[in-house]
């Protein structure tokens, strides 16, 4: 009898040992499945992994360093840690007339075109929404979207013929009503810089109504039945309901737009090249950079790396204070 109370006891001893070895291998796979997970994910994402760092981190590095160096295309002896020289470019670019003309030019070309396109795309948004008939408002969002649709390219060679001088269709209007001597839009220092924003509105204002379609689309109707029995007219509705509730799109569409500082393809379309327009009175710093890095000079790519990242600092300082300035208060 007590030998097969010990056979019992040694058996169930080892089925505790073998259930307590197979918990601790249980354990043990757990803990490393969570510190590295499925490698077949690792092996799925790979291709994603390597493409970002080829064209993406890899640049971004190699730019940061570059902003650093005196890196010149066609001097050999310029590149790697050759051409490094610290803060130089930066001391040659705020002592650069040129570019800090060309900046003031960006700068007064944003703070034209920024106001004009959220504006515009606001009163289209808040026109289209008020459309009852479904087809009729989808047919509004499509054409206020196509200008969109075009390359930027396309869009500024067309405002090109737009604007001609001799044969444009706005100076062949305004002599129909009786102006003898229109302007030459895109010849004239006085009258480019104008002509530019025009056709970078008309490009850029169907995203943005879209934009602000999606945040009018999300608001409760609720909120304007309760103001219209409160008696709140269209516009307090659009100051007291529409406009707070869209602080998100305007934040989301003041820092898509406050990239457009640069302005580069813009320029170099519609005037034809990297002259900047007539006395170079559209010269935005994103025409001034390309101009340095691949025009003129020995390709100093180095010092051009310099102000694009000092464009970069600016963007990141214009959409922090956008953030700051339209953070949305929560209890």
């Amino acid at each position: 009898m007590s030998r097969t109370g010990e056979t019992v006891d040694s058996v169930r001893a080892q089925g505790v040992r073998a259930v307590a070895a197979e918990f601790y291998r249980e354990l043990k796979r757990v803990r490393r499945q969570r510190r590295i997970g499925n490698p077949w994910g690792y092996f799925f994402i790979a291709p994603a992994v390597i493409m970002y760092i080829v064209f993406q981190a890899w640049p971004i590095l190699r730019g940061l360093f570059m902003a650093f160096s005196d890196y010149r295309w066609l001097l050999p002896e310029t590149h790697g840690l050759a051409g490094f020289n610290g803060l130089a470019n930066w001391i040659e670019m705020f002592h650069d007339e040129t570019f800090w003309r060309s900046l003031g030019i960006a700068i007064n070309f944003s703070l034209m075109f920024l106001p004009a396109a959220l504006v515009l795309s606001l009163v289209t948004a808040v026109l289209i929404s008020k459309v009852n008939n479904h087809i009729a408002a989808g047919a509004f969002r499509v054409i206020a979207y196509m200008p969109v649709v075009l390359p930027i390219s396309v869009a500024m060679m067309v405002w090109t013929k737009f604007f001609d001088a001799q044969f444009g269709y706005l100076n062949v209007l305004l002599q129909g009503v009786g102006i003898a001597n229109p302007p030459n839009w895109l010849g004239s220092p006085k009258t480019a810089l104008y002509a530019m924003v025009v056709p970078t509105v008309w490009v850029r204002f169907g995203s943005w109504t879209l934009l602000f379609l999606t945040g009018i689309y999300g608001i409760n109707r609720e909120f304007y039945e309760a103001a219209v029995v409160d008696g709140a007219n269209a516009w307090q509705q659009l100051m007291s309901i529409t406009l707070p509730l869209l602080k998100p799109v305007f934040t989301l569409v003041l820092v898509l737009g406050s990239g457009i500082v640069s302005a580069t393809v813009e320029s170099m379309t519609l005037f034809q090249g990297t002259s900047g327009g007539p006395a170079e009175s559209a010269l935005t710093t994103g025409v001034y950079v390309y101009r340095i890095a691949f025009i003129h000079g020995d390709m100093r790519m180095g010092y051009a790396a310099t102000m694009s990242l000092f464009l970069g600092l600016i963007n990141m300082l214009i959409t922090a204070v956008i953030f700051w300035a339209l953070r949305s208060e929560r209890s």
